[in-house]
């Protein structure tokens, strides 16, 4: 296979996976060799065995950060602080793209970003929903009462008033009622707990975008 072909396949997606490029019913038998070639040149970016990215300037679209993560970890989500500051529920930029789902927890970090990957028992891998991210991409996302959820139940102290203070959260980005209901069905009293204590701030504005 020629780049050339290579970018004709794959020139449009985002993301490329090697399954893609073996389907006919003749493979090129130097496929491989050639991937690892293009890689070593700068031309693509292996992000996980098996998954690529177009290296600029030979790229036509940037892959968003939250379509890599669900590639990177299929059966995954993005949440915690990430979904939250997607949903405008927290100030702070987040540089890492933080997931849960039922696989391992791991780090990895790639030519395109950070991405962490944070292990949840299946029962808890809900509340999630496939997110426009512009451009025809699309990724599953934490709605932001799971997303902060998520993230106070992997948070040892996670109902802490003042930890939870602390994420400075803009109330108005969350329902109370969803969340003390979600956290209900979950059964966790931690979770109950964390959930009150946010739902109890929703009038008052003082978790919204407090200065520091």
């Amino acid at each position: 296979m020629t780049y050339a072909t290579l970018l004709q396949i794959v020139g449009d997606e985002p993301v490329f996976e090697t399954g893609l490029l073996m389907a006919g019913s003749r493979p090129d038998p130097g496929l491989f060799g050639q991937l690892s070639r293009w890689r070593s040149a700068g031309r693509i970016h292996q992000l996980r065995r098996g998954l690529y990215a177009l290296a600029p300037p030979y790229r036509k679209t940037v892959p968003h950060p939250f379509l890599i993560a669900n590639r990177l970890s299929p059966g995954s989500y993005v949440s915690g602080v990430s979904a939250l500051a997607f949903a405008g529920a927290i100030p702070e930029f987040v540089p890492e793209v933080t997931s849960c789902g039922p696989g391992r927890t791991q780090l990895r970090t790639t030519a395109l970003g950070r991405f962490s990957f944070r292990h949840l028992k299946p029962e808890l891998c809900h509340g999630y929903r496939l997110a426009k991210l512009g451009g025809d991409q699309e990724a599953f996302v934490a709605t932001p009462e799971k997303a902060f959820l998520d993230l106070a139940y992997l948070q040892p102290g996670g109902d802490d008033p003042a930890w939870i203070d602390g994420l400075r959260l803009n109330v108005d980005a969350l329902c109370g009622a969803t969340l003390v209901d979600m956290a209900a069905t979950i059964g966790s009293p931690k979770l109950i707990r964390a959930a009150r204590h946010v739902r109890s701030r929703e009038n008052d504005g003082e978790l919204a975008f407090e200065e520091v």
